[in-house]
């Protein structure tokens, strides 16, 4: 009996430690091949020849304390791999690129501030300390496993090293006459990391060097444009209004004809309307760097730039307005938190959340309706009677995800408190919507139907002579509503209701209407300020020179 016992106990054991060394194997194997980008990961992607799990069995072969210390630096370096496989699966859903160390570690303080906003501080530590454990978790279990293949490879050291090298040779030839299977994908994902990062910091020093090298810095302020004079300027970012609302087909079927009727709409109110495109530094999110982008001239698609941009002397184009003497606000009503880098900007009083006066219930994360904003600012900047023009700096996130319920246009004169919106709302709640991929698609293009009703709709009943609205999208939605494109245009319409307007920007080539045309201009969003200073302003000698 105590021996039949003995023998199973015996079976067992060998069960387990084959289990473990499969699972080892596996997971290494899983490791090396498995894709950055979720949409990547299909049975396809793991049926290749990885370089570096025989190069990894070759050099486990060492014994002893020299065999510890290169198990210890190849399991360091394989659990990395595996950690910014896992951000890049993230920062791909999210923003349609891979994530970099340089440029995405503010990400590490805007979690840790969104989760005590979310779940408190205590939460908030929690939730931190459960992410260490796991990127720590990491690390150990990979030096664990790697620790049993080692075990495994030298119980028969001859035996698997000649295996190995053989295999290493039959690599060599498979690779040499071009089979795309035999590749090394591990080391290539780290050395674009690597290369990433370096270019990163090389990037960021050329940045610092340019950032105070504005031309403009020294325009006299009556040559600022003064084609404008007495107008208000309106600068609207409309969330997430990316190309894609055109080059898809089930995002165009709608949204051509909607902005073919805007077209008409607001030329029988007459109206004027000029349309093309302009590429975000952005994708997905993270619309600060689009607005900083945009006003400042520069190309800021990252967040160690905008913060380098916040700490210069650099004009932007709401303080050259203000230069100019028009007054300048931002009207902000995604912010329920101080924003220290707006003194940066240039703004004589900046409208957050709290201080549009909103008392309507919220759309999930979007504090209040599109039409609540514009009403917000007509009432409180735009007043009839003398008074300073203004420039406003606008931002609409009524198409921010998740796009559900959504508000319904009311009359202007309803809008009030914003209390009408309580039973003015259309949508299920996101925990339904989010189910399924085609109803968030449906629920984003509904949103952005309403951004520019909404929009029309304001310059037909407010748009005098003496208003000019540029309107644009700030990146394009999330890939996984875009679809994986590396195309970041998004749409940018000039509207106003004096001729002398459009005839300032006749030689911008942009389409006449709300619809671009597919051949339409697609400027650099950071070549949109300095476009738009030489078109409506004073076109001194000095000034000229500074556009050739």
């Amino acid at each position: 009996m105590a021996k039949n016992e003995m023998l199973a106990t015996n079976v067992w054991g060998r069960r387990i430690k084959i289990s473990l060394n499969v699972s080892a194997l596996v997971f290494i194997f899983i490791a090396l091949l498995i894709p950055n980008r979720i949409s990547s990961i299909t049975p396809s992607a793991f049926a290749y020849f990885p370089l570096e799990g025989l190069l990894l069995g070759l050099v486990l072969l060492c014994p002893g304390r020299r065999g510890f210390v290169i198990r210890t630096i190849a399991s360091f370096l394989l659990a990395t791999g595996i950690i910014f496989k896992l951000a890049d699966m993230g920062t791909y859903q999210a923003f349609g690129r891979p994530f970099n160390p340089v440029l995405d570690s503010h990400f590490l303080a805007d979690g840790m501030n969104l989760l005590q906003g979310t779940i408190g501080l205590t939460g908030a530590f929690i939730a931190t300390a459960l992410l260490i454990a796991l990127v720590v978790g990491i690390y150990l279990l990979a030096h664990m496993l790697l620790g049993q293949v080692q075990a495994l490879l030298q119980l028969a050291p001859k035996v698997c090293s000649t295996g190995l090298l053989a295999a290493l040779i039959i690599w060599t030839g498979l690779s040499f006459v071009g089979w795309q299977r035999a590749s090394a994908p591990f080391c290539d994902l780290m050395t674009e990391h690597v290369s990433n990062t370096l270019s990163s910091i090389a990037d960021l020093k050329a940045f610092s060097e340019v950032v105070n090298n504005d031309p403009y810095a020294s325009m006299p302020d009556d040559s600022l444009f003064d084609k404008l004079k007495g107008k208000d300027v309106l600068v609207v970012f409309i969330e997430s209004y990316g190309r894609t609302v055109l080059d898809q087909a089930d995002f165009a079927a709608s949204i051509r004809p909607v902005l073919e009727q805007s077209s008409a709409k607001l030329a029988a109110k007459g109206l004027f309307a000029r349309s093309a495109y302009l590429t975000s530094p952005t994708n997905g999110g993270i619309s600060w760097l689009a607005h900083g982008t945009l006003l400042s001239g520069l190309w800021i698609n990252s967040q160690t730039r905008y913060d380098r941009l916040v700490m210069s002397q650099r004009p932007t184009l709401n303080r050259l307005f203000q230069r100019a003497g028009w007054r300048t606000v931002a009207v902000q009503p995604a912010h329920t938190m101080d924003w220290p880098q707006g003194k940066y900007f240039g703004y004589d009083r900046i409208y957050a959340a709290k201080d549009l006066g909103y008392r309507g219930q919220s759309f999930n994360w979007i504090t209040m309706p599109d039409q609540y904003t514009l009403s917000a600012l007509q009432s409180l900047e735009r007043k009839s009677g003398a008074r300073t023009p203004v420039m406003a700096e606008i931002a609409l996130i009524s198409s921010h995800a998740p796009w559900t319920p959504l508000p319904q246009l009311v009359e202007w004169n309803q809008v009030g408190d914003g209390t009408i919106f309580n039973q003015h709302r259309v949508g299920d709640t996101p925990e339904v919507v989010w189910q399924n991929t085609e109803r968030i698609r449906e629920q984003y293009r509904k949103s952005i139907e309403y951004a520019l009703a909404n929009i029309v709709s304001y310059a037909i009943n407010y748009g005098d002579d003496n208003l000019v609205i540029l309107a644009l999208g700030d990146h394009q939605p999330a890939p996984f509503v875009a679809g994986e494109s590396d195309n970041r245009d998004v749409l940018v319409h000039l509207i106003s209701r004096d001729s002398k307007v459009m005839d300032a920007v006749k030689d911008w080539s942009w389409t006449d209407g709300m619809l671009p045309a597919g051949n339409a201009p697609v400027w650099g969003m950071d070549k949109m300020r300095d476009r738009f200073i030489a078109a409506f302003s004073k076109q001194t000698t000095e000034f000229a020179q500074l556009n050739q």
